[in-house]
Order: structure tokens, then sequence, then C-alpha cells
């Protein structure tokens, strides 16, 4: 069966009786930083990882947990904040969003004070939930704030801003947290450093987002309504569709493979056979990584008008699985760029992915965003599966996992993204 042409959700509903066509330049303009703050939170994570492993003397399974709690987040909250969005709207959902996030960065100063690794990851899931609702409000409000036709160029595009704030955050953290690493991982080394480095930090980027949820409070954006679909029937829900359920395992897969990566980088480059880096070092390089996303994501947002998105995704997909095959079968600094460029792979997948997913959703897309969302645990449950390949085996045999994560993503960009009902 040949694709059909690409669509994506349907226009939104004129905002005037009129039907002039909105302008939603200063909305669009204004979501960058809502982005850019997500990144960052999230990515760093890959700083928080080796840190705390350092700290509490723990196994790379038990590191995995800071991700098992924060993308765990999107597998209990994701649907409930699509249920929320739905209730209160895309601003509301975003304005919730930056005061939970804000909250759980606080709670970062107790869990350093008490220096206790549970309360730690407490912190971490409320942390986790804000970022939950910024994401289920954010991405599908991109989608339909514009043209159908240029969604997957319109996401691609604001996601680039999330990769500037993934490529500063390793950057950040390297020199506030990982430099206060030492260099020998004994217990006596571990009891001494001090976990106060991360206070000031997380204090600081809960300021900064109280700070943006005030601003985006007076901020006027456009109101969306979706047109009705006489086709839809009252009876179907956004799982009823096969290429959202196939693409929410593609989330699944993107995330889980590029999170389980991104997190042991560090650790990776710290291996005598690949850089013998220190964490400050190898901290360093993480913003190569990410850096490759933000740079692919802008070569993206231009692509994705020119060419099929999904043959660009399975192409880039393939780039991923040679790249990882390609550093794990060789040592120095080989080893080291080929998975660094891993990120240049990625740049494109979650845009593309998330759009051709809701295509054709209209009044489901809120739901559908949720069930994405979701999806979003694979960050959770693939590095951990990684942590635990690692200490059984070896961390380079633990690299098959995202091979396989990035083989799926070939099929759907080739064949599972054609939109058909499930039964």
């Amino acid at each position: 069966m040949a694709a059909p042409a690409f669509s994506t959700v349907p226009p939104p509903a004129p905002a005037d009786a009129g039907g002039a066509q909105p302008r939603y330049t200063s909305a669009l303009s204004s979501l960058t930083v809502l982005f850019f703050m997500m990144g960052f939170i999230t990515c760093l994570n890959d700083i928080l990882i080796p840190y705390l492993k350092a700290i509490f003397s723990l196994s790379y399974a038990q590191a995995n947990l800071i991700n098992l709690c924060f993308f765990g987040a999107y597998f209990f909250m994701g649907i409930p904040a699509g249920l929320l969005v739905q209730r209160i709207g895309y601003k509301g959902g975003m304005l919730a969003g930056f005061v939970v996030a804000a909250l759980g960065s606080f709670l970062f100063y107790p869990a350093a004070d008490s220096r206790s690794y549970p309360f730690f990851l407490a912190a971490l899931f409320v942390l986790a939930t804000g970022v939950v609702l910024l994401q289920v409000a954010g991405n599908p409000y991109v989608a339909v704030l514009g043209p159908a036709q240029s969604a997957p160029a319109r996401l691609t595009l604001t996601q680039a801003f999330n990769s500037l704030g993934t490529t500063v955050a390793p950057l950040l953290g390297a020199a506030l947290i990982l430099s206060n690493l030492p260099d020998l991982e004994t217990p006596a080394a571990a009891q001494a450093i001090d976990v106060r480095a991360v206070q000031m930090p997380y204090l600081a980027i809960g300021a900064v987002l109280l700070v943006i949820s005030g601003l985006l409070a007076v901020l006027k954006l456009p109101r969306i309504q979706h047109a009705a679909d006489p086709a839809d029937h009252a009876g179907r829900r956004a799982w009823h569709f096969r290429h959202l359920v196939l693409g929410a395992v593609a989330i699944f897969a993107y995330v889980g493979g590029e999170v389980a990566i991104g997190s042991h980088i560090v650790s990776y480059l710290h291996l005598p056979e690949v850089m013998s880096m220190s964490p400050k070092g190898a901290g360093d390089q993480v913003a190569f990584y990410w850096g490759g996303a933000m740079v692919g994501r802008f070569a993206g947002a231009y692509l994705l008008g020119k060419m099929n998105p999904g043959r660009l995704l399975a192409i880039n997909a393939v780039g991923a699985v040679l790249l990882v095959i390609v550093s794990v079968l060789s040592t120095g600094p080989l080893a080291m760029w080929s998975l660094l460029a891993v990120g240049l792979m990625n740049s494109i997948m979650f845009a593309t992915i998330f759009t051709l997913a809701v295509a054709g959703l209209g009044r489901h897309t809120e739901q559908a965003s949720g069930l994405l969302n979701v999806a979003i645990v694979g960050g959770a449950v693939v590095p951990m599966l990684f942590g635990l390949v690692a200490d059984a085996s070896s961390l380079r045999w633990a690299f098959v996992l995202p091979v396989l994560c990035y083989a799926y993503i070939f099929w759907y960009g080739l064949r599972g993204h054609v939109p058909a009902q499930t039964t």
C-alpha cells in the first residue's frame, strides 16, 4: 500500500468570523523559552547521574533510578496532564507546568541537606511532573498553531531551542556540579563530596521558572478551537488510531535510546579504551551530543519543508544505528565522536514522530498528546535496562539497546506512520 501524502492535525478554526488568517509569530516566539527550559531541565539529568552515582556509590542500575523517576512521571502523569489541559487549556497547562517544576527544583535544597537519595528521586519526580505538563500543553499547541502542512517544520524549529537548552545544561552542570567530584572513586572520597553543589543551581532554576510563569500569565496567547470533523464518530478515542499507537511506541524507543546514550556518555568517555576522561572533561563533551541535536533541528526545519517526513525519519534512524555500531567497535577519538554524532541523527525524530502520530486527530489531539507523553517513559525503561546490561556484562554491550530502538524508528518512518484505524 502506498503511503498517502503527509498531513498533520487539521487547521485550527479561524479566530474571527471574518475569516482573517490569524498571525502566530509572537506566540511561537514566546514558546521558544518554554522549550529551552524543558531541554535544560531534562539534560541536567546527564550531569546528576554521574554526580549522585559518586556520592552514593551506586551501580549503573541504581544510578538510572534518576531516569526511572524523572521519565516515569510521564507514564503516571501523561494522561492526567492531557485531561487537565483539555479542561484548563494550553496556556493554563503551561502555567501549571512551570509552577510545579519550580516546586520540584526547590525540593533539591532539602534533599541535599538530608543527603538522601530517595529524597533526590522524589524531588525529581515532582520536577518531572511539571515538565510533563509543559510537554503535553506545548507540543500540540505548536503543532496546531498555524498551517497543518508546516507543522513538522514548525515543531522541529521550536524543538531546536529545546536542544539549545540541552547544549547549555551540560556545560553549566559540568562547571557547577561535576567539578566538585574527586578523581578517585572511593567511599572516603564520596563522603567528602559537597552535596550543596546542586542546591544553588536548582534554586536558580526554580526562580527562573516562576518568573517565566509570571510573564506567561500576562501574555495573550491565541486560543485554539479545532474545526469540526464530519467523519469523526462519537465513539472513537485517540488510541483507536493505528498510526498514533505505533507512534507512541516510536516515541518510547526514541526517548529511550536518546536518554540511554546521553546519560552514559560521561561513564563511556571515562573508560580507558575510549578516552580516559575525567568526569568534568567528559561532562563538557556531552554538550556536543545535544549540540548536534540543536544543529540538526535548525537544518531539519528546512529539510522537512522539502522532503517526505517519514523518509527523512528513516534516514536519520539508519544513521544513528551505524554511528552507534562504529562507536562500540572502535576506540579513542573515533569511538567518542561517532557516539556524540548520534545527537545529530536524533535531531528531527521527536518532532517528526509526534506530528506523524497526531496526523488527522482533530479534537483528539490533546488526548493523543497525553498518550504520546506517557510513551516518554521509554526514557525511564530503556536506560534502566541499559544499566542492568552494563552491570551484567559491559557498558559497550549495553549499546545494543539503542540500536534496537533506532531500528524500530526506521520501520515507523517507512511504514508504521501510515494512518489506518485500529479495530
